[in-house]
């Protein structure tokens, strides 16, 4: 699974940084754009997958694995029962750590075994913890934008703090987070915040405008969680 710290290079982390820039001219919300690989851990589908791995060893081992007929007479040389017992025990636990590591490896495995509800509900919470964390809430103004983007399970947030809210309501941010998503499916991710957040600062700037004395109070540039 590629982090995110992959996935942009010098150039494209400064193309967002300057959207904010520009954007922060025109209005007096501090704009926070934040890619994470993930939000969640996702335990739970790396051990299914171990799970589903070993029950078709053990069905591969039954089949393969010469077993004694139970004729005394038979001179077969058919494996001693205690070495297949060992075969079946040794299979089932490497493949159930073959399945572990896979799973924790390789995207696309663990979506699929992720249910899609659980990864909302991990995206949502992290983007409020990254909310309160990087004191996109604390602003002078109340007037704090959270752009949260999770490459991992393909989501987006936008999250605006009480002062956005109350000028432009919950329909103005879900709006920007419909723009976004519908961006990244098409646009690289650092084209697609570009858009998104010079969008923002056009619509911000009618309810909310940069005013004569209005503080930088955080940071500008693109927040990478891996």
């Amino acid at each position: 699974m590629q982090k995110e710290s992959q996935l942009f290079n010098e150039e494209q982390r400064k193309l967002v940084q300057q959207a904010v820039i520009e954007a922060e001219k025109e209005t007096s919300c501090e704009i926070v754009p934040v890619v994470a690989t993930a939000s969640g851990r996702y335990d739970r589908a790396e051990d299914i997958i171990g799970l589903w791995l070993s029950i078709l060893v053990v069905i591969t081992l039954w089949l393969l694995l010469p077993r004694q007929s139970g004729n005394s007479g038979s001179w077969d040389s058919s494996m001693p029962q205690i070495l297949e017992l060992l075969a079946v025990v040794t299979g089932i636990v490497v493949a159930f750590m073959a399945g572990a590591v896979a799973g924790s490896r390789i995207g696309w495995l663990r979506r699929l075994f992720t249910p899609r509800n659980q990864m909302k509900e991990e995206v949502t919470a992290k983007a409020r913890e990254v909310f309160f964390d990087n004191r996109v809430h604390h602003t002078a103004g109340g007037s704090g934008l959270l752009i949260y983007v999770s490459l991992f399970e393909r989501t987006a947030m936008v999250l605006g703090d009480q002062n956005i809210l109350d000028k432009l309501g919950q329909s103005f941010l879900d709006d920007l987070c419909k723009q976004l998503t519908d961006s990244l499916r098409i646009n690289h991710p650092s084209d697609a915040l570009s858009e998104i957040i010079s969008e923002a600062g056009r619509q911000l700037k009618g309810s909310l405008p940069w005013e004569d004395g209005d503080v930088n109070e955080l940071h500008d540039a693109l927040v990478l969680i891996d």
